[in-house]
């Protein structure tokens, strides 16, 4: 009995990180919106899932905006079959809306949505992962 108790205890612990590793996490680039586009990480901040703004560009090249280490994707958590709720921030009118995030194709696209109305009305945006 100890066997199997301290068997199911090692199984326990080398399964966390994969509870850890959400498959969300990582680089993505956003579309442009207002000229503009950025690098987001997409990382684990407390209990949540925030990303946050890490290179921005625009026609010109990479620029340094002044919306650099802001996050745009704040408390997100999982809801199940790769989508996710939380809020998301707009830099280019400063608003915060309930924030939609559906993963897609093999994890390689991020469906990102800012909605109003309770989730009624939204705009969305595709971001692609680079890493």
């Amino acid at each position: 009995m100890k066997n199997f108790l301290f068997a199911a205890i090692l199984a326990v612990i080398g399964a966390l990180p994969a509870f850890a590793s959400d498959p969300v996490l990582g680089l993505w680039q956003t579309e442009v919106d207002d000229g503009s586009y950025a690098f987001v990480d997409v990382h684990m901040c407390g209990a949540g899932i925030c990303g946050t703004m890490v290179r921005t560009f625009d026609a010109n090249g990479e620029y340094q905006s002044e919306n650099l280490g802001k996050d745009i994707i704040r408390n997100m958590h999982p809801v199940g079959g790769g989508k996710y709720e939380g809020e998301v921030w707009r830099p280019s009118n400063d608003k915060i809306y309930f924030g939609k995030l559906d993963l897609r194709s093999g994890n390689n696209k991020l469906k990102m949505k800012g909605c109003i109305a309770g989730g009624l009305l939204c705009s969305s945006q595709t971001w692609t992962r680079i890493q």
